[in-house]
């Protein structure tokens, strides 16, 4: 298989899509003339034209309804934030009308959009452009929510969140977009809401989402290698729907779990996790569930500093000696 980057990925699957569904569409600022903020969009424009690679004025509450609407419609935008922090300007489009009103129509109102970028802190861009919203967004129902960590995973999920019927917030991670990985040349979907086990275990489940996935896979190198000990990471890819089978199967095999996310501690997506592992599958944890967050403050802009913000993965490997 070919190897490559993150960002192609995202472009293929945005290409194939357009090509596959005359009501696929692209929306956001400079995804057209500019090729897009990171490049996702690289070519698009030449190949589709301006009626399906649409840039937008510097509004996401508008673009966003804009979107919303069209999807309601009968298109399927695809949107494209240049920072996920921007979508708080457009949260009542988002939570309120995409959101809700499938349920609020009784099912006659569809709303099949996808709302697209980077959701991460570690480039050193500040505070209010390194948020990492999955936990708000997720909390909503009706939304859904994904976090690819590979190439591989963007691509696949990506599709399916274009196919599907309802609203997906597609959370991805500006340090990913030039890692390369395999990704094989014929078409593939993966489904919303399974989980993956990247690493087979026996000691401890070390549970991620997004580039944190990465974090622990660095980690279970450390532990096997140093410290004799097997761990297991699992991606959990889609937030919602939560792949809960996956994660509870880990922990029952390992007995011992520890949590990983590159967002904030209070009311984390982690906290979702613990509360679920504690409630069903308590028999059979032989120590208490670790969780490994963001440090609990506004993203750092220093340099150094945002390094230690985040997770790494010499504390991972802490957290699971801890209980192992």
């Amino acid at each position: 298989m070919p190897l490559i980057t993150y960002r192609k990925a995202l472009n293929d699957a945005l290409a194939e899509e357009i090509t596959r569904d005359e009501n696929v569409v692209i929306l956001g600022e400079e995804v057209a003339e500019y090729n897009g903020a990171y490049k996702v969009t690289e070519g698009l424009l030449a190949r589709f034209g301006p009626k399906r690679i649409v840039d937008t004025p510097i509004s996401e509450a508008g673009f966003v309804g804009m979107a919303v609407g069209a999807s309601m419609l009968g298109l399927r935008p695809v949107v494209e934030l240049m920072f996920w922090s921007f979508a708080f300007v457009a949260f009542d489009q988002i939570v309120n009308n995409a959101g809700c009103v499938r349920y609020m129509s009784g099912g006659q109102i569809r709303c099949p959009l996808v709302i697209r970028g980077p959701a991460n802190g570690g480039t050193n861009v500040g505070a209010t452009h390194s948020h990492t919203p999955e936990n708000f967004l997720a909390n909503v129902p009706g939304l859904k929510v994904v976090a690819p960590a590979t190439a591989y995973d963007a691509k696949g999920l990506l599709k399916a969140a274009i196919r599907d019927n309802d609203p997906v917030m597609f959370m991805e991670n500006t340090l990913l977009y030039g890692e390369k990985w395999e990704v094989p040349e014929e078409e593939y979907i993966i489904p919303l809401g399974v989980a993956d086990v990247k690493r087979e275990g026996s000691a401890v489940s070390l549970i991620a989402h997004g580039r944190a996935v990465l974090t622990c896979l660095q980690a279970a190198d450390i532990l096997q290698a140093e410290h004799g000990i097997s761990a297991e990471v699992v991606d959990l890819r889609s937030i919602r729907p939560l792949d809960e089978e996956t994660l509870l199967r880990s922990v029952r095999k390992t007995h011992r779990a520890v949590l990983v996310e590159e967002n904030k501690p209070f009311c984390g997506v982690d906290a979702q996790i613990a509360a679920l592992l504690q409630e069903k599958a308590f028999d059979d944890l032989d120590a208490p569930i670790q969780r490994l967050s963001a440090l609990d403050a506004p993203a750092i802009y220093s340099p150094p500093l945002e390094k230690i913000q985040l997770p790494t993965a010499p504390r991972v490997v802490q957290k699971a000696l801890a209980i192992c």
